[in-house]
């Protein structure tokens, strides 16, 4: 979750629609220019006894936010409550439950990612240490039920959470009890990003299966690996799924600012506080017929923001989002930027990988799609076989683009080895999820608090 920014240039009015497709067009931007934007999700634990803090207790979410003020970070308030941080490594931010988030500054290579991150875990870690709490990389709480955890006091939330159960079953599962993890890359123009979002949705169920971390809810498996996957499908179908037209001819811009027209709003944000809009149209907004702000027509920054409620695989900004992993442990974040930097940051990598996936109809994309969830590698490829039969073709071209780039540290060291975790779960034939559950049905004798110890950063 992005923290709110106003500019002279987003509180402009929009007067046309030529503006919402003119948004996406301001983000194109030279290959030198490319830069790597990664955010992680984790749990907030209380070592004593595993319960989730709440925003205001002693040693809670408010006082970590303030902790980490020591390291230079910045605080961001709403209605007098500290909600975010601001600093050189991008933001922090709180999802509803509490799942404390990095989205980390756009950055050159993965080197410079890997250290951000490592950064940040030692910045929490030390402020957790003096505070009683600790740290879980899992898709999905693996033990919480909804009613176990907090609410964070920040009023998009408490709209979506009014809304969600009107739209889908899963929704307030995917705000209360779900991580991820993010990576957010550039495009050079229309055409290029037309390509990898193409490639990023097809082959958006690889990643979630090789980053499937979430087989159990409420202390026993669910018969999912990534559960926090089939969550989405069951959350809101207005804004959620594959995007079929994102395949078709003629898409571009402005395809998809009509899909997002199309998508219902959430809220509206003036003077410092969230209107309810939810189910309105943000189309009627573009009339000046919004029922919660009669006459007033939307500025940038609500686009900026409407843009921000659809929650598709693959979601479009000024950059492209990659949003089909689940959280995990500090030495896979730094794989999944790695494994689409490689293959959308090379011209080479990126055509090898569309040469692999442009033969699937929307049917099969769909399929493989919602096979992973429980399946993971073992879902049914298009054209036959297993989603493992091309899972190695994929990080070998996603090698080659890391090769490509040659961004070295200051050993010489490319950012190949980042594909390390991955290469280790083609090798081993098992996701992490099936990791865990054969600890859980052994070494761990179905006691899921061993999680704390396997799991914890």
């Amino acid at each position: 979750m992005t923290t709110k920014t106003v500019t002279d240039t987003n509180a402009a009015v929009i007067e046309d629609r030529q503006q919402l497709i003119d948004f996406f067009a301001s983000g194109e931007k030279a290959a030198d220019r490319w830069r790597i934007g990664t955010e992680h999700e984790k749990f907030v634990y209380r070592t004593a006894d595993h319960r989730a803090p709440s925003w205001d207790e002693p040693g809670g979410i408010r006082d970590l936010l303030n902790g980490l003020t020591q390291f230079g970070w910045r605080p961001v308030e709403e209605n007098g409550k500290i909600i975010a941080l601001t600093g050189d490594d991008g933001s922090v931010s709180l999802e509803p439950a509490g799942q404390f988030e990095l989205s980390g500054a756009p950055l050159d290579n993965l080197h410079q990612t890997c250290a951000e991150t490592g950064r940040h875990l030692q910045q929490v870690k030390t402020i957790g240490d003096r505070l009683g709490l600790g740290f879980l990389g899992m898709g999905m709480w693996p033990d919480k039920a909804r009613q176990d955890l907090p609410v964070m006091p920040k009023g998009r939330y408490a709209i979506m959470l009014r809304h969600m159960p009107r739209v889908g079953g899963l929704g307030l599962d995917m705000m209360l009890r779900t991580c991820t993890i993010q990576v957010n890359l550039d495009y050079a123009s229309e055409a290029d990003m037309v390509k990898k979002f193409r490639v990023g949705l097809a082959l958006q169920p690889l990643a979630t299966a090789l980053f499937a971390n979430s087989p159990f809810t409420e202390g026993k498996p669910n018969g999912m690996l990534s559960y926090r996957s089939h969550i989405w499908s069951d959350t809101d179908p207005a804004r959620t799924g594959m995007l079929p037209f994102v395949f078709e001819d003629g898409f571009g811009y402005e395809r998809y600012a009509d899909y997002a027209l199309d998508v219902p709003m959430y809220f509206v944000y003036r003077d410092g506080q969230y209107l309810d809009a939810a189910g309105l149209s943000f189309r009627d907004f573009l009339d000046g017929k919004l029922d919660v702000l009669p006459g007033e027509k939307p500025t940038m920054e609500d686009w900026s923001d409407h843009l921000s409620t659809a929650f598709p695989e693959v979601r479009l900004k000024t950059f492209l989002e990659m949003r089909g992993a689940d959280g995990g442990p500090w030495g896979r974040i730094c794989a999944l930027p790695a494994l689409w930097v490689g293959l959308l940051y090379d011209q080479g990598a990126l055509d090898a990988a569309w040469d692999l996936v442009k033969h699937w109809d929307m049917g099969e994309r769909e399929d493989l799609r919602n096979s992973v969830p429980a399946l993971a590698l073992d879902a049914p490829l298009p054209g036959g076989g297993k989603l493992r039969d091309i899972a190695g073709e994929v990080l070998d071209i996603a090698h080659a683009g890391l090769t490509a780039r040659a961004r070295t540290d200051a050993a010489g060291t490319n950012e190949t080895g980042f594909l390390d975790p991955l290469r280790e779960v083609v090798r081993s034939g098992k996701v992490p999820a099936q990791v865990l559950l054969d600890r859980y049905e052994g070494e761990w004798g179905r006691d899921i608090s061993k999680i704390y110890d396997e799991m914890s950063f």
